[in-house]
């Protein structure tokens, strides 16, 4: 793993001569030289509005912005490159999912909207604004202690009123890697559609939307390298086309007319307004820095550093993991007995070492575990043992304090 971190300029900086280890990638990842280079050169050589221009720099902006949304196409196997929706991130994606299907009937009162306890804010509150327009009502499927879902109850919440199955392929709060191909059958069985919270799983899991066979896949290109407020919905072409546009403007429109508007194809129908540019470049620029990577041995890697942590964190007396899935990716959490999830926080920060406190805005899976919040550690692929040793140690050091 070394050998990219020198990719990342922020890894090197110093506190109290020591480099500050890094372990909120759960939040928000590093950025690598190349993706800073990426959305730069583009300011400095060809800022410019994309489509419709006649001007060379129009032009230019145009081929590096849909060069980047064929790259991100082919990079999670889409058909099409005309099924990758620019968003702001895993948030705006799935409102904008929520939102066009509500105004497409296809919910009414008596459906249901199944999501489950381990979700997101992001991925819960739009369904409550969806079920409370429609009437439609939302069912949450049951988390077990072990932070896996219970698939037993996911059968029994499932069934012949279920229009919507939206869920997470990977918790952030956990790092639980769901059965997604088991939910997903559940759901065809059904006839429901499908809507995966991606933004924990781009980076760690290889996401193939045509083999998985959901509807609707977003993620943010933040968590993978790229920069924040840009990210994607990946949805059937049969669905964008069938479906309205969520919001007004420039580039959605074909004609427009004082009484009517007729609306262009997808992708564009969803992307109203000039788009983020720059951040869709830079998307692109963090997807061909990890397609340049060795992934099998770097995943591998950050499963070793992930392991070593909960082993040592088990050896700490006072220590208590908070869910122990069998299937996890880049994610611990733990509590730490009689102390707060935020000072603990606050003393591994004194130390240099950054982790995430608090309910990781999955507050009904806090409830569900009947734990107030947690201390995150969560690791991407530029994480090294260094950085366990780091935050063991201060995790006793800690201790000392409380």
């Amino acid at each position: 793993m070394n050998s990219i971190r020198a990719d990342f300029p922020i890894l090197s900086r110093q506190f109290r001569d020591q480099e500050i280890v890094y372990l909120d990638s759960a939040a928000t990842t590093q950025k690598p030289q190349v993706v800073i280079d990426a959305i730069s050169h583009y300011y400095e050589h060809y800022n410019s509005n994309v489509h419709r221009a006649a001007h060379v720099m129009a032009g230019e902006a145009t081929e590096a912005f849909e060069g980047s949304r064929a790259a991100i196409g082919r990079w999670i196997n889409s058909e099409l490159s005309s099924e990758i929706v620019f968003t702001r991130g895993t948030t705006e994606g799935i409102n904008l999912v929520a939102q066009v299907l509500g105004d497409a009937n296809k919910l009414r009162a008596g459906d249901e909207i199944v999501i489950t306890e381990m979700e997101h804010h992001s991925n819960i509150v739009p369904w409550q604004m969806l079920a409370q327009r429609t009437g439609a009502t939302l069912r949450g499927i049951k988390v077990k202690l072990s932070g896996e879902l219970d698939l037993d109850d996911a059968a029994e919440v499932i069934n012949e009123r279920t229009r919507i199955l939206a869920f997470g392929h990977v918790s952030n709060a956990l790092g639980t890697v769901n059965p997604v191909e088991d939910l997903l059958a559940m759901a065809a069985h059904y006839g429901a559609i499908t809507v995966i919270d991606g933004a924990q799983a781009a980076l760690h899991q290889m996401v193939d939307v045509q083999a998985l066979g959901c509807d609707f896949y977003c993620f943010s290109g933040h968590k993978m390298f790229g920069p924040t407020g840009i990210g994607i919905l990946y949805g059937k072409q049969v669905l964008l086309e069938e479906l309205p546009p969520w919001q007004g403007g420039g580039e959605m429109i074909e004609r427009v007319t004082l009484q009517a508007s007729t609306y262009q194809k997808p992708p564009y129908k969803f992307e109203a307004g000039t788009p983020n540019i720059a951040g869709a470049i830079g998307l692109g620029a963090a997807v061909a820095y990890i397609e340049s990577l060795e992934l099998a041995s770097l995943n591998a890697a950050e499963d070793a550093l992930v392991k070593k942590t909960i082993s040592g964190l088990k050896q700490i007396p006072g220590i208590q993991l908070v869910g122990e899935p069998a299937n996890r990716s880049s994610v611990v959490s733990f509590i730490v007995d009689a102390a707060h999830p935020h000072d603990v926080g606050t003393l591994l920060d004194q130390q240099g070492v950054a982790v995430r406190t608090g309910h990781h805005c999955t507050m009904p899976l806090m409830d569900a575990l009947d734990v107030p919040g947690t201390v995150r550690a969560s690791f991407s692929l530029y994480s090294n043992d260094d950085d366990v040793t780091r935050l063991l140690d201060g995790v006793q050091k800690a201790l000392t304090f409380l």
